[in-house]
């Protein structure tokens, strides 16, 4: 569904991402994790053909259809983009709008650009973002200004609008950094449900390492711009976060044992302008 190969952005002099290769298949959900300034963020932007996301070099694919290549996106991204759903940190919604009015957004793709204009939706869009809003648990809310709503809302507002685009990917750029717990818990216990029941491929990015661990079954952490580690999310233990996040970002995770965990040499989080670290070997 997602394939990426040998993808490099450098911003000015500091390098974002060195020879990063993703495969991921139909169905999976993949968990993207790493220390900030780790390129996370960087490459959800790079698989979604977002506009100044032009990767330096290396092809990315979204099934058949091209996002970029050779350092350009494809002339034929508005077409692809129909099919990627993307969640932001920020949430991204219209405040001044109602809620189903920022969920029925998802669908101007699909639209003719004289409706889309003008917000003329038809009865079956609307019927499909009611859908969608149910299946996230605000339906109640659909008459609200989207600014009233409280932050776990809001996320669940902006994957009903992923929903009524009818994408085929979700990709997450750390959808519950900003949320309480509880608000965290439902927001990933949905993208979960999303991908077993009706089998959506999806991409989150996550500083938790604990909710990465539990609701997807594979993980892949970036490192200085480089793939530090790919597998199963069961397989990251405490040992391996340490090498992957360093002493000063592991107390955050793991407090009082973190200096012991951090093995020597262990990446830092990177500052800019600092060379990519070296790929660790899990020997």
């Amino acid at each position: 569904m997602i394939s990426a190969r040998d993808i490099n952005k450098t911003f000015g002099e500091a390098k974002a991402l060195s020879a990063v290769s993703l495969h991921v298949k139909p169905g999976e959900m993949v968990a993207l994790i790493g220390a900030s300034g780790s390129g996370k963020s960087t490459l959800i932007r790079m698989l979604s053909g977002l506009d100044g996301a032009d990767a330096d070099s290396g092809p990315i694919f979204l099934g058949a259809a091209t996002i970029q290549d050779r350092g350009a996106v494809s002339r034929k991204i508005r077409a692809a983009r129909v099919g990627i759903g993307v969640i932001f940190q920020g949430f991204n919604l219209v405040g001044r709008l109602s809620v189903e009015t920022n969920v029925l957004l998802g669908a101007l793709g699909r639209v003719p650009l004289w409706r889309a204009l003008s917000r003329r939706f038809g009865a079956g869009e609307r019927a499909l973002a009611r859908e969608a809003m149910a299946k996230v648990g605000i339906l109640e809310t659909a008459g609200r200004r989207a600014s009233t709503l409280s932050g776990g809302q809001r996320q669940r507002a902006a994957i009903a609008r992923a929903l009524a685009q009818k994408a085929q990917v979700i990709l997450a750029d750390e959808p519950i950094a900003s949320l309480d717990p509880e608000s965290s818990r439902r927001v990933m216990e949905i993208l979960g449900k999303l991908n077993r029941e009706e089998g959506m491929t999806i991409v989150v990015s996550l500083h938790q390492v604990d909710y990465a661990k539990k609701y997807c079954p594979r993980a892949v952490a970036l490192a200085g711009g480089r793939v530090f580690f790919d597998g199963p999310s069961s397989a990251l233990t405490r040992e391996k976060m340490g090498q992957i996040y360093g002493g000063e970002a592991l107390a955050e995770l793991y407090g009082d044992e973190a200096e012991r965990l951090a093995p020597q040499g262990a990446p830092r989080e990177r500052a800019s302008g600092d060379a990519p670290w070296e790929a660790a070997s899990w020997n």
